[in-house]
Order: structure tokens, then sequence, then C-alpha cells
């Protein structure tokens, strides 16, 4: 029984952690768009070529 007196603190405080945590990324707009990474992800960027050497 006296478990349940150190692990509900911690339980409490963990628990305003995260929302803390969750308010502090949603107010600094880590939420605002949530589309674009996603789509940024299939495509591919050009390949990059080298440049021909011309031979003289």
């Amino acid at each position: 029984m006296s478990i349940i007196f150190v692990i509900l603190p911690i339980t409490l405080l963990l628990s305003v952690c995260a929302v803390a945590a969750f308010s502090w990324a949603t107010r600094g707009g880590q939420f605002d768009d949530l589309r674009t990474p996603a789509m940024r992800a299939l495509h591919d960027p050009p390949p990059v070529t080298k440049a021909r050497e011309v031979q003289s």
C-alpha cells in the first residue's frame, strides 16, 4: 500500500511533463503542417551527374 505514495506522485509528474511538452510543441508550430514532410519523403531529389570532361 505504501508503494502508491511513491508511484502516484511520479505518475502525476510525468503526466504534467507530457502535457507541458505537447503544449510547448503546439505553441511552437510543430503541428502546423503535417502533410508536407510526409510528401517530401516520397519525392527523390534529381540525380547529380558529373560534368563531361572536354578532351582536347
